[in-house]
């Protein structure tokens, strides 16, 4: 008797997720309002974020993102695009985020703060970070 072969996780986990996706009656923009991210063809502004940034986070973050007594340096390594995508900068604005690399507290929540005006704060520090060599 053969052995009847088992489906690979990296095929069963999509297929579930695009399982649940579509009978969950949730849509492409509640997702996206839950996540708190901005409509798939919203084209951030680096310079809206600029504004932004110093009027929300440099109070922690230090002018140019570059670390504040209350927060760390946007601009190193840790927060390269391959070790912390956009989605984790969305999600810190979201719900906060607990202390791990740096020695400054957990970071609260930034509820004034909206998809689209988080997206341009980080197309900001992405600009800023690939100025600094960190890509």
């Amino acid at each position: 008797m053969s052995a009847i072969p088992k489906p690979s996780l990296a095929l069963i986990i999509p297929a579930a997720l695009l399982l649940l996706s579509a009978c969950g009656g949730e849509s492409d923009e509640e997702r996206r309002e839950r996540l708190h991210l901005p409509p798939p063809d919203y084209r951030a502004d680096a310079r809206h974020g600029a504004e932004l940034f110093a009027a929300s986070c440099a109070e922690c973050h230090g002018q140019g993102a570059r670390g504040g007594k209350a927060g760390p340096t946007l601009i190193h390594k840790y927060y390269e695009p391959s070790h912390h995508g956009d989605y984790s900068f969305h999600a810190a604005v979201r719900d906060g985020v607990k202390q791990h690399h740096w020695g400054f507290g957990d970071m609260p929540p930034q509820p004034q703060i909206s998809p689209t005006d988080a997206a341009d704060i980080i197309r900001y520090v992405r600009g800023l970070q690939v100025r600094a060599g960190i890509r």
